[in-house]
């Protein structure tokens, strides 16, 4: 009996030994699954599990949906049909150079239902660098490590005559090519959701370190054994092997929108390394590009959903450019087909990300954003726009001009090394023109908003008001980056004017943001509680904080921060209530503020997510304090349904990174970050610069999300916000946390940030 007491407390001793040399790394505590337990009628994220590098070419991921379902990977589906190399920012805009692989036993088949095969989430692994998944049906483990542009699959297939693998080109025009005596398979996929130019076609290489024993084409549904080429509208490969129990097979990919031979190149991305290799390299990209922010804090819930929304903030805008035979950056044009030099990004929509997810990236990875504006500089000499939404060219969705707004607040955050000059000319020619075939690029309504101040709501030009609130905003934006480059007064003088656009849609009965006519009358009947119409998926209580350069102005025009903090209020104790006659039914928008229990704040969707930091304006910031750990506290979590609507090519998320660091860039084009409740007791963002910003609140707590008082750099300090400037500089904050309000500090009008008018003295 002692021989055993000492025996188990030696095996204890060493697992604990074990455990504690297995050190919990900042990717451990992603979780690409977050937001994946989504459907058309209710999002918690609409996104899937990315297996990917920051900002990487290609992604990959499991495919639960059927091909060219954009809700590819849901988290309560019970089969996966394949692995697929996606591009898609989103599952209202799809996906784009599309392929999948499959593992497959038994018998031959290529039918995406047929092949399909059961899993469950328990023999389910997911990390960014990383993923693995049992097939049951198949008796095959599946893993994945990427790279850039490409990936290396390891199969574990069980003792069997009849181990397949297929690889499926995907519908809409394909071509694919077996090399048996190179174990190789080439292809191209033209599958696409628009955006592409007619000669677009994502080109790929799959080669395995087995020989074939079985080699067929599919075209369209027809299986050809022993044929090794097809070019047909939907064909596919099936190569096939005797194993034995446990044989690990491997699979090198890659891919290019260029060329075959450019696929060929990217795939030396691999090198001679070995599939654990790239696991662990992916996870060192991964850990260097997390860890400029250390956060310290003994909540592991806590860091793992703030580290799981750092990693959704650092997938889009993804490359899309590559490394020619010389090394140099080169990518194949979505705007005119050709092959060019220079950087090209894509897949985001600056209606959502121009709010944070962009100014984000100027603070922490300011030298990935400018080679971002770089890729702006050649869509605009591409196409003659910038664009507001591109996946991966231009594409007709949402409002706004807002890439004035991604192009000024890089230029003014202090990036340098690209042709601002031609993007000078780009956001002016932008302000004035409308893309011909995409009205959603430029400015759709441009000659009314500048003759009238607004954009009518009687013109047939639909979601009038979120339209002229954007473009006065974007019109500040191109102002200030004007005063930046030092043009001349006289050159500028137009968009100052027109920033005070907004003012032309205020309705003083309703003290809200209303349509207009063009007669000047305004929109009648007006129901504020009714989604779209002159809004953009939301209401007027959403919209009407839309004016995040000149809050002063929108308090003035609320007759005064007692009559704008009672409307900033009532957004939060009006019920739910809604109109969705514009849309014919509940879009999930609305739906995911109706259950969220805040009343008619719709933080699922972008326009109203900078509201709550708004009483920092008005004298009552403990309220954006108080709202700020809510919406953190309840609306976001490291699950399978974590997130209160749309995640968005990570500016939902970096809302999140943003606010728990305890300040948000309402207005980006400006300095300034804005207070909310820091989330954790210690906080290290380690800038590109070599400075540090270190933050500190020693007694924060759910219950301590008041701010009692503060020091930075040692003095006390009542302003609410910090400067981008100081911050560069390397900056030490200390807060005092309470469970009250200290409703004292930050009242004073010294201490608002930045609005225009102020600027101008109005």
């Amino acid at each position: 009996m002692k021989k055993l007491f000492i025996l188990a407390i030696t095996l204890c001793s060493s697992l604990f030994t074990a455990v504690a040399a297995d050190k919990t790394e900042l990717v451990d505590y992603v979780n690409p699954l977050v937001g994946s337990q989504s459907k058309i009628s209710l999002s918690t994220g609409n996104t899937y599990p990315a297996i990917a590098l920051p900002w990487g070419m290609n992604f990959w991921m499991p495919q639960t949906g059927k091909m060219g379902d954009g809700w590819a990977y849901t988290y309560d589906a019970d089969k996966i049909r394949g692995f697929k190399q996606t591009h898609q920012p989103s599952p209202w805009i799809n996906d784009y150079g599309q392929f999948a692989i499959m593992p497959i036993t038994g018998k031959v088949v290529f039918d995406q239902d047929k092949r399909a095969s059961w899993f469950s989430h328990k023999a389910e692994v997911a990390k960014p660098n990383y993923y693995r998944v049992y097939l049951a049906d198949h008796d095959v483990v599946t893993e994945i490590a990427p790279t850039e542009r490409a990936a290396m699959f390891r199969f574990t297939f069980p003792e069997t005559d009849k181990s397949y693998v297929i690889v499926d080109a995907f519908d809409r025009g394909s071509y694919i090519k077996i090399i048996p005596e190179e174990n190789k398979i080439i292809g191209y996929t033209t599958r696409n959701s628009g955006g592409v130019p007619k000669n677009f076609r994502n080109y790929f290489v799959v080669v395995f370190d087995k020989p074939f024993t079985y080699k067929a084409t599919v075209g369209d549904s027809e299986i050809r054994k022993g044929e090794t080429e097809a070019q047909e509208n939907h064909t596919g490969a099936i190569i096939g092997f005797s194993t034995h129990k446990g044989e690990i097979v491997h699979a090198r990919v890659a891919s290019s929108f260029i060329s075959p031979e450019q696929a060929e190149l990217n795939l030396k991305e691999l090198g001679d390394r070995s599939f654990d290799q790239i696991v662990d390299a992916g996870r060192q990209v991964w850990n260097e590009t997390l860890g400029r922010i250390a956060v310290e804090d003994n909540d592991v819930d806590k860091l793992r959903t703030f580290y799981s929304c750092l990693y959704r903030s650092l997938l889009f805008p993804r490359s899309f450019y590559e490394l020619d035979a010389n090394g140099k950056v080169v990518h194949y044009s979505p705007y005119n087909g050709e092959v060019l030099p220079g950087y090209m990004f894509t897949d985001t929509g600056f209606w959502d990300t121009f709010r944070c997810l962009f100014p984000f990236l100027n603070l922490m990875y300011p030298s990935m954003n400018t080679k971002m504006q770089e890729g702006l500089v050649n869509a605009y000499k591409e196409s003659g726009f910038l664009p507001e939404w591109a996946s991966p060219g231009h594409r007709g969705c949402m409002v706004g001009n807002n890439s004035a707004s991604i192009v000024a607040d890089a230029y003014l955050k202090g990036l340098r090394g690209y042709d601002i000059e031609t993007l000078w000319e780009a956001v002016v020619h932008g302000a004035n023109n409308v893309h011909p075939k995409i009205s959603s690029t430029g400015r759709l309504g441009y000659k009314y908003y500048n003759e009238l101040g607004y954009v009518p709501y009687d013109v047939k030009i639909n979601e009038s008001a979120a339209r002229t609130l954007e473009y006065a905003y974007d019109d500040w934006a191109i102002y200030k980056l004007g005063q930046a480059l030092g043009k001349p007064e006289s050159e500028i003088a137009i968009f100052a004017k027109h920033a005070m656009n907004y003012k032309n849609l205020f309705d003083k009965e309703t003290k809200l943001m209303r349509g207009r006519n063009a007669d000047g009358t305004f929109q009648s009947p007006f129901n504020p509680l009714k989604w779209g119409d002159a809004f953009t998926e939301g209401n007027s209580w959403h919209y009407t904080w839309s004016v995040f350069h000149d809050p002063q102005g929108l308090i003035d025009l609320m007759g005064g921060k007692t009559g704008f903090n009672a409307m900033m209020d009532s957004v939060f104790n009006v019920p739910p209530l809604f109109d969705d006659s514009y849309y014919g039914g509940v879009i999930h928008e609305i739906r995911e503020m109706q259950i969220m229990n805040m009343g008619n704040y719709a933080h699922g969707n972008q326009p109203i997510q900078h509201m709550i930091y708004m009483y920092n304006y008005s004298g009552e910031p403990w309220k954006a304090q108080y709202w700020a750990r809510e919406v953190m506290d309840k609306l976001y979590f490291a699950t399978p349904d974590g997130y209160c609507g749309d995640e968005d090519n990570g500016q939902t998320s970096a809302w999140y990174v943003f606010s728990a660091l305890g300040f948000y860039p309402v207005c980006p084009g400006s300095d300034q970050y804005i207070l909310g409740s820091p989330l954790f007791k210690g906080v290290t963002l380690n800038l590109e610069n070599g400075k540090k910003v270190v933050i500190k609140a020693g007694n924060n707590s759910q219950a301590n999300r008041y701010i009692s008082a503060m020091k930075v750099n040692g003095k006390n300090y009542t302003k609410n916000y910090l400067t981008h400037g100081d911050m560069l500089r390397g900056m030490t904050v200390n807060y005092t946390m309470s469970p009250v309000p200290n409703q004292n500090r930050g009242t004073q009008d010294s201490d608002a940030p930045y609005s225009f008018s102020k600027e101008l003295g109005k």
